[in-house]
């Protein structure tokens, strides 16, 4: 027997809005934002919809379905390129809209490298990178090495260390020698008064990278 999971709101006259599959997904995706991949359990998307546990289990198998499942909805998440653009701004478009969906949900790469299997979405997303490459007269050799450099960049790029904006007091106290030897990284103390109070510009050195990549890439291909 299904289990009944839409009742009425106590004292407001009108039920409740439908649980759907998509609708669990999105409860999950919204609690993995704010506590991240640890709260995820059946109980805690129950509560957050306001239903019981064993209602989500009409919409999906288990814990491992909903965590496939966000894979997938938040992989939609990336904006396609703008028709007509060349490769390069093509892929660069491509990146920095994944990049911006990360940002967003900050536990989707450790989620990508938790799945032992390739999701349908994430190959549709790699067959669209190749896709642009092929397109652009790569050989699949080097369209191949290609999509490893973009996909390390977009889904592996972790927080720049010298941050100060996330330096600690500890840290702070290392680095300008009130904490140890004076003098003692004189290099990176001279970096972090250039950076100054507004710190590294991590979105800024995240595009750098990107061009280098792309920059790269081209140069690869022109010799190929």
């Amino acid at each position: 027997m299904a289990v009944q999971e839409e009742q009425a709101q106590p004292g407001s006259g009108q039920g409740r809005v439908p649980l759907s599959r998509l609708r669990v997904l999105e409860a999950a995706v919204q609690l993995a934002d704010a506590e991240g991949l640890e709260a995820l359990t059946m109980r805690g998307i129950g509560q957050s919809l306001d239903v019981e546990a064993m209602s989500l289990y009409n919409h999906v198998a288990n814990k491992d379905a909903i965590l496939e499942g966000i894979l997938d909805v938040v992989l939609a998440q990336i904006e396609a390129p703008a028709e007509g653009s060349d490769w390069k701004a093509s892929l660069g478009q491509l990146v920095m809209s994944a990049r911006a969906v990360v940002l967003r949900h900050p536990w989707f790469p450790d989620l990508i490298r938790s799945q032992t299997s390739i999701r349908v979405a994430m190959l549709a997303h790699l067959d669209s990178v190749l896709g642009i490459l092929l397109d652009a007269g790569f050989p699949i050799d080097l369209a191949h090495n290609s999509i490893h450099a973009l996909g390390s960049r977009t889904f592996g790029f972790t927080q720049d260390l010298l941050d100060s904006k996330e330096t600690g007091e500890e840290d702070e106290a290392i680095l300008t020698g009130s904490g140890g030897p004076a003098g003692q990284y004189p290099n990176l103390l001279t970096l972090m008064d250039a950076l100054g109070s507004e710190g590294c510009d991590v979105d800024a050195v995240f595009e750098f990278g990107l061009n280098l990549i792309l920059d790269g890439i081209e140069r690869a291909l022109l010799a190929s």
